[in-house]
């Protein structure tokens, strides 16, 4: 067997060949300064590393049992949380990649208002998109919005008249039925006649045959939001801020009597005396009885 002396070199008495640190580093396209640096510091890069991997990997444990005790907090909040408790190290950078690599996230409740019917009559098109309301009774817009109870979610409807802002009739219920939301419009029809345009989302409710036949028998065009689109119903949900901030936020309401009670007086509040900026300083009372004031047009732009 013969064997090119500058490739290999036997090794010791046995017959086996291995190339030589020179040729490697050749092959290999490096320098042997570079190898003999690597072979010279190599245990100590190698205790570096288990030393970078132990701390990350203690540092990652307490992340894990921080998020365990909150796991409502996101990365943002957990870092200043654990900076707070002896845990200088915790940027929002490093538990950010933590929480990225152990596949973790605040946990909070997520309501999906807006869900198809199973009896559904179909989507209709949006119909106040550059519309100018100029009278009352024109058109009138309905929702339905959470209120949490100590003994669980109740849920809120309203009728309202967009011209005016007024809220024409309510209704609490403890379930997410069409029931409660057909008798809310019944109610404000009794009382204020028939409008001319409906708008509501595209919820279970409204999309069901039983409302939108309602509405089909009273002669009202419907009109419909886009889904995730809660500005084309804007007046509605500004209501229903107003109505949490300046009355539901305020109490300490323990039971739906309660909240009915306090509801019942905030909407003849809301009605009849609360100034809105954007009726002229004006109560929607006011402007309903006014019935037509072309001097103020809503103009309902929506991107």
């Amino acid at each position: 067997m013969l064997v090119d002396p500058q490739l290999a070199r036997p090794l010791g008495k046995e017959r086996s060949y291995t190339l030589s640190i020179c040729r490697q580093c050749q092959l290999l396209g490096v320098s042997r300064s570079s190898y003999y640096y690597w072979r010279d510091h190599h245990e100590e890069q190698e205790r570096l590393r288990q030393e970078i991997f132990a701390e990350e990997k203690a540092f990652a444990e307490a992340v894990m049992n921080n998020w365990m005790e909150h796991p409502i907090y996101g990365y943002q909040k957990m870092a200043h949380h654990m900076q707070r408790n002896r845990h200088p190290e915790a940027t929002e950078k490093r538990v950010r990649r933590i929480y990225r690599q152990l596949g973790l996230q605040g946990l909070v409740p997520r309501f999906k208002t807006t869900r198809s019917s199973k009896r559904k009559e179909g989507k209709f098109p949006y119909l106040l998109r550059d519309r100018k309301i100029r009278y009352v009774n024109e058109c009138w817009s309905c929702d339905i919005t959470y209120i949490r109870l100590p003994g669980g979610m109740v849920y809120f409807t309203a009728v309202i008249d967009l011209y005016s802002r007024k809220i024409l009739s309510w209704r609490l219920s403890n379930t997410m039925d069409t029931i409660f939301c057909i008798e809310c419009v019944m109610e404000a029809v009794e009382k204020y006649g028939i409008p001319a345009i409906f708008n509501t989302d595209c919820g279970a409710q409204y999309t069901s045959k039983e409302f939108v036949s309602m509405l089909q028998g009273f002669g009202i065009q419907i009109s419909m939001d886009g889904i995730g689109r809660c500005l084309d119903n804007i007046f509605i949900e500004r209501t229903f801020r107003t109505l949490k901030y300046e009355c539901i936020f305020l109490h300490d309401y323990a039971t739906m009597t309660e909240l009915s009670n306090g509801l019942e007086g905030f909407v003849e509040f809301f009605n009849q005396e609360r100034l809105h900026q954007g009726l002229d300083y004006q109560t929607p009372d006011e402007v309903f009885r006014s019935g037509c004031f072309p001097e103020r047009e809503i103009d309902i732009q929506v991107a």
